[in-house]
Formats: C-alpha cells, sequence, structure tokens
C-alpha cells in the first residue's frame, strides 16, 4: 500500500466522522439533510477505495442521492413558511 492511498483512505473516513457528526449536531433540519447526503457521498468514495464499485455505486445512489432528495421533498413540504422566513 503506499502512502498516498492511506491518506486518501484517511481523509474520506476524517470526511465520513466530521459530515456524520454534522448531521446529529446542527439545528435546522434542511441542513442535517444535505449533511446526511454528503456522509452518503463519502461513504460512496470509500466503497471506492475499498475496491468495491458495485456497493459505491448503490451507496451514491441511494444513500447519496435518493434519500437526501426525499428527505429534502419532505422537509420541505413539513415545513411552516413562518419558521422559513426566520
Amino acid at each position: 500500500m503506499s502512502i498516498l492511498y492511506i491518506i486518501l483512505n484517511g481523509l474520506c473516513l476524517l470526511g465520513i466522522v466530521v459530515t456524520a457528526v454534522m448531521a446529529v449536531s446542527l439545528d435546522k433540519p434542511l441542513s442535517s439533510v444535505i449533511a446526511l447526503g454528503a456522509t452518503g457521498a463519502f461513504m460512496a468514495l470509500e466503497f471506492i477505495l475499498l475496491q468495491a464499485p458495485d456497493v459505491a455505486i448503490a451507496e451514491a445512489a441511494v444513500g447519496a442521492v435518493l434519500s437526501t432528495a426525499l428527505f429534502v421533498i419532505a422537509v420541505k413540504k413539513t415545513t411552516k413558511k413562518e419558521e422559513e422566513e426566520l
């Protein structure tokens, strides 16, 4: 294993942890959903680094795109108009 692979893997894992903590700790629901989508994107990148492209494609499609889109739609439909103006 090269040192570049280890550094890239470490940065990817750090990105997963940071965005997951952000998803839990942010106050606004939409910000949390976006952080959760970023977590899914980092997970897909990690699966690519682990040489599992089929799992990476599934994670990118479902974890980073589809679930994020569904959550954004749900948050937008359930948020009151007064809260959006704040």
